[in-house]
């Protein structure tokens, strides 16, 4: 197929992976709706056993969404009013939403501009007596340098949580995201690399106690039934989505290494032009939840994509402390000049294992005829 026939490139296409997978898909949920059993059961026992094996973690609780899970994560650490937290600015808004949920203050710190994430040599200088954990986030599914976070944490007697809501199955070192920290935290969005039919999420640690804690927030705090040790509330999974995740779980590491296939061959048609590739650390797998270019004139091209139907998106266009919900925290605009530089040209351009290699080439093409004229 030449690229000049390529009329549209969406930056996701669920309708395409569900495509290859539609009979084992059907399968699952047929058997969710004969059992009738929609809540908890065996679907949810056996995601929870597989997600902690693929995570190499010893307990996974499943919950309502990945922003529950980092609530829930941060609940159960005990993490509330009077307390700081330190994360990112350049993140999705949950990572700070729920410290805030939670009764404390979250404290920004800006991220290392080759990685998006957080940069480890501001921590020390965020640390205050009031400071109680850290979430560190594994960005565009990329694995943060967890064992250096953490060995902070140690340090300084801090709980590390890890936001691994766009990383499950990338690794530090051969190291599950998630497996290294307090809790690690993962989301089912549609659009995440193991996305689910609607929200969900999943709460992983090496610690029983911990888990247990999580599983008694997550449902109310009642073991038995109707007895409660604990307020919690209801963040459950739904059996369907459970069932459907089952489904894709065994498919996940050949979607990611397309991605990874993918993303390379982006990467050499970018090759000797402006536009400013994503970098990959060599300690770890990426997965490419996202593959992300900077270029300066990102909201030029960004419409330039649009009138050629091309899908792509900008993550993130204000970062966390210029938000007007955290005014009152005092932050100003130069405070993180990596987080506000990132969030004015980086645009995540289509990387989903479904892309021909035509559509891969005509994205590049198009992209790169913008940057030569500019």
């Amino acid at each position: 197929m030449s690229t000049n026939t390529i009329s549209k490139v969406p930056l996701l296409d669920l309708r395409a992976q569900y495509d290859t997978i539609r009979p084992e898909v059907d399968d699952a949920v047929r058997r969710v709706m004969e059992s009738c059993g929609f809540i908890g059961g065996p679907e949810i026992k056996g995601l929870e056993e597989e997600i902690a094996r693929y995570s190499q973690t010893a307990h996974a609780v499943a919950c309502a969404s990945g922003t529950d899970a980092i609530l829930i994560a941060l609940w159960a650490l005990g993490i509330g009013p009077g307390d700081e937290v330190i994360c990112p600015s350049y993140t999705f808004f949950a990572t700070a939403g729920t410290i805030s949920n939670n009764g404390a203050t979250p404290v920004f710190i800006d991220i290392d501009p080759k990685t998006y994430n957080m940069d480890l040599h501001l921590i020390e200088k965020a640390i205050t007596p009031r400071t109680k954990a850290i979430v560190a986030v594994s960005l565009f599914g990329q694995c943060a340098d967890i064992p250096s976070i953490k060995a902070i944490c140690d340090k300084h007697q801090l709980f590390l949580i890890e936001d691994a809501a766009q990383s499950i199955g990338s690794e530090w070192e051969g190291k599950r995201s998630g497996s290294m920290c307090d809790f690690g935290t993962f989301s089912f969005f549609p659009s995440k690399n193991l996305g689910g039919a609607g929200d969900g999420g999943m709460i992983v640690t090496q610690n029983a106690e911990l888990a247990e804690k999580a599983r008694l927030l997550c449902n109310h705090g009642a073991k038995p039934k109707y007895y409660h040790s604990v307020v919690g509330t209801n963040s459950r999974l739904d059996a369907l989505q459970a069932a459907i995740l089952r489904v894709k779980l065994r498919h996940l590491d050949r979607w990611s290494e397309q991605r990874a296939k993918n993303a390379a061959l982006y990467n050499q048609l970018f090759e000797g032009t402006a536009v400013g590739r994503p970098y990959h650390d060599p300690r770890t797998r990426h997965i490419y939840n996202q593959y992300v270019i900077r270029v300066t004139n990102r909201d030029g091209l960004k419409a330039h994509l649009a009138e050629r139907n091309i899908g792509c998106e900008v993550y993130y266009p204000v970062p966390l402390h210029q938000q007007k919900c955290f005014a009152s925290l005092g932050y100003k605009t130069g405070d993180m000049p990596h987080s506000e530089q990132a969030a004015l040209e980086t645009l995540a351009l289509p990387i989903y294992p479904e892309l021909s290699e035509d559509m891969i080439r005509h994205v590049a093409q198009t992209v790169r005829d913008f940057v030569a004229n500019k």
